[in-house]
């Protein structure tokens, strides 16, 4: 009998696994066709145009990155209290996140219109793209509060098991910005303001939806005093900065990288950007699986049974070998797509040497993403935060002074040590994570 119950419980904690991430995963692959549609639109108005666009994404991209700790930290957080069934306090963090959205956004609508010449600038923009950045920039400065409020909606259904809403409402926000691009740019003439206005439209479209569902569903209540919202401020903003600490390393052992391969050459540096785009569409995957161990572990912390927990976080590290093998084949067969788009015999040459590598690397790299969410789930962000600072403490000298540096194979394989660094952190810290989650 015991037997049965436990093979039930598998076939259980399965589905529970892929109910999240499967539809996680279509929300994570639909978020980046806001920006595509943008700039294959945009692609069309002119060079000038294209070129300002990117330097925006330059500017836009790490100032709304910062803010991801709302969606990853409300989500354990919520399913945490789920999970010990405190809805009241669950209604509480996303509450108290909304508000933190709208005082955020507001905080960078102000600051990007204020500074947008000295950020395009800063970026290297001049003459007339400088000025169509700073256009671009100004309009959608004002869609700073819609954009945390989406963020803040994902973390929120997220908290509650629920991803299929998140993704309902992104192929909505795109839907409306595939609509509206041709029209405002092309149909009324508008150029590059029309992609801006139409991105804007889309973003106040999803925040409206986000707030309507979570009115409805009676997921939120808004703080009455400071002093009522102040621990659940604490809460959110302590995680965010060890969540941002955490990003901020992961960006920089990228960057380093990337700019290791700029030093090789022309063609390194174009082969590195080839298997660096399918590298990060394999993670997708991963990603997905980290969201739900994000939502699946936090209600079991929540429920404080400490067996189950760990039973769970075994499964969710089998789906990542299962997941982190798969993409090793999808990596090692699409390196040689990667040589049939490179313009250059030399360029995909690279490419397909180094995707060998990058194979070898992902079953790691998956095992470490999943471990992320694990450890999200746990609300043990230091860990995660400490994680990602020794692989980067570890990686970047390699990068930098040792001959891994001097080849684009030797660049990959800093970064798999990057990874291994990270999961024997996590491995380390396993235990003393998952029992004091249990315990707080």
């Amino acid at each position: 009998m015991a037997g049965r119950q436990g093979l039930t419980r598998i076939n259980a904690t399965d589905r529970a696994i892929l109910g999240i991430s499967v539809p996680a995963l279509g929300a994570l692959a639909i978020d980046p066709l806001l920006t595509l549609t943008d700039t294959g639109f945009v692609a069309r108005v002119g060079t000038t145009e294209l070129a300002a666009l990117g330097v925006s994404a330059a500017v836009l991209t790490p100032a709304f990155f910062v803010f991801n700790f709302l969606a990853f930290v409300t989500t354990p957080l919520v399913a945490k209290a789920m999970g010990a069934s405190e809805s009241d306090r669950a209604r509480q963090y996303v509450g108290t996140a909304l508000t933190l959205a709208v005082i955020l956004g507001s905080f960078v609508t102000v600051l990007l219109l204020s500074v947008t010449p000295w950020l395009v600038s800063l970026v290297g923009a001049q003459g007339d793209v400088a000025v169509n950045a700073a256009v671009y920039l100004r309009i959608r400065a004002l869609a700073s509060v819609a954009t945390l409020v989406v963020i803040t909606g994902h973390g929120a259904f997220r908290g509650h098991k629920d991803t299929k809403t998140p993704l309902l409402v992104a192929l909505g926000v795109n839907g409306i910005n595939l609509v509206l691009d041709p029209l405002l740019i092309f149909t009324l003439g508008m150029g590059l303001r029309g992609a801006a206005w139409a991105t804007v439209a889309a973003q106040v479209a999803g925040a409206a939806t986000f707030l309507i569902l979570i009115r409805r569903r009676n997921m939120a209540f808004l703080p009455r005093s400071l002093a009522e919202s102040l621990p659940s401020i604490l809460t959110l903003g302590r995680n965010g900065v060890l969540l941002t600490l955490r990003s901020a390393f992961l960006v920089t052992t990228f960057a380093v990288a990337a700019s290791a391969a700029t030093r090789l050459g022309v063609d390194d540096i174009a082969a590195h950007q080839l298997l660096a785009q399918l590298f990060l569409l394999a993670v997708l995957v991963a990603d997905s699986l980290e969201i739900a161990g994000q939502a699946l572990v936090a209600e079991e912390t929540g429920r404080r049974d400490l067996t189950t927990l760990r039973a769970l976080t075994r499964r969710l590290l089998g789906w990542g070998v299962v997941v982190g093998l798969s993409l090793a084949v999808l990596v090692g067969l699409g390196r040689y797509g990667l040589a049939a788009l490179a313009s250059e015999e030399t360029v995909g040459r690279l490419a397909v040497s180094a995707g060998a590598v990058a194979a070898v690397i992902m079953p790691v790299g998956a095992l470490v993403f999943v471990a992320d969410g694990i450890f999200v789930g746990l609300l043990s962000l230091g860990t995660m935060a400490m994680s990602t600072a020794a692989g980067a403490l570890v990686s970047i000298p390699l990068l930098l002074w040792s001959p891994l540096g001097e080849s684009l194979n030797g660049i990959w394989l800093s970064i798999g040590v990057f990874l291994l660094v990270r999961g024997l952190v996590f491995v380390a810290g396993y235990r003393r994570s998952t029992d004091m989650a249990v315990r707080s």
